[in-house]
């Protein structure tokens, strides 16, 4: 009579599965950025660690088993900035606090993104490609940016199309960094935004690009970009990027249909 060398049930079958789901949003978290390398590195460093105890060599084992001792501290320092990336995405995504507010079960007309600011946006980034004046605009979904809005000027303003062209002209005060629109309103001007760390980013985009991809990393929320350069309008989200996109395309991504996204 012979046994299973290896038995598996339904609660080893799920723990394989969520084991490979959370190293694939680790991989996904990563992909891209200086941190893989790191990564990749203290892979080998572990490996490494293994052949070396297997072979029975005792005093390099014991000098690098020092290391791997303190190895989830390391970690941690390591990665800080993924670490905090990924929990503010799964705080914001899972924020029950404010999903059960007040404002939430009261206030309908200022959910999401209505048609007269829709038509403001478009009809806004239009005029300001055309005269190549750069802009920078960050659409709040679920995350509350009210950190990123205190570091520059607190306007709440209703979102109006000459709203946006006077604050990103060129010689406007308020016209270096991003605008933050949340609940149908230009909630403030001039803030800084997270630059991305993502090496894999062509050089044909600038700073405004990679600071739009770092703060939809950071957070849920949508990027419009308008290049100085260019005069061509891009659309951010999830840390993806399409540039060159039409006043149509734009429309149709402010409107939620996102089928032509294009990564």
């Amino acid at each position: 009579m012979t046994t299973a060398f290896i038995t598996l049930g339904l609660f080893d079958i799920l723990d394989i599965l969520l084991v490979g789901f959370l190293l694939y949003q680790v991989y996904m978290l990563i992909k891209g950025t200086v941190a893989i390398n790191i990564f990749v590195g203290l892979s080998l460093f572990y490996l490494m660690w293994l052949l070396v105890r297997a072979l029975n060599m005792e005093l390099l084992s014991s000098i690098l088993g020092q290391f791997i001792g303190v190895g989830v501290i390391a970690l941690i320092i390591v990665f800080q900035q993924e670490i905090r990336r990924f929990l503010l995405l799964l705080g914001s995504k899972y924020n029950v606090s404010q999903k059960f507010t007040l404002d939430n079960w009261f206030s309908f007309d200022d959910r999401g993104i209505r048609e007269k600011e829709i038509k403001s946006i478009t009809s806004a980034c239009e005029h300001m490609s055309k005269t190549k004046t750069g802009a920078l605009i960050v659409i709040a979904k679920s995350t509350d940016l009210q950190s990123y809005a205190e570091t520059g000027q607190i306007i709440k303003a209703r979102v109006s199309k000459n709203l946006l062209e006077s604050v990103f002209f060129k010689n406007a005060p308020l016209h270096d960094g991003a605008v933050i629109l949340a609940n149908n309103r230009l909630l403030a001007a001039r803030c800084i935004l997270p630059v991305t760390d993502n090496t894999n980013i062509p050089g044909s985009l600038g700073l405004r690009h990679r600071a739009a991809i770092g703060m939809t990393q950071a957070t849920d929320s949508h990027v419009i970009t308008v290049s100085e350069e260019t005069g061509n309008i891009s659309y951010v989200m999830g840390g993806n990027i399409k540039v060159r996109i039409t006043t149509a395309e734009l429309r149709t991504f402010l409107e939620g249909d996102f089928s032509g996204f294009i990564v």
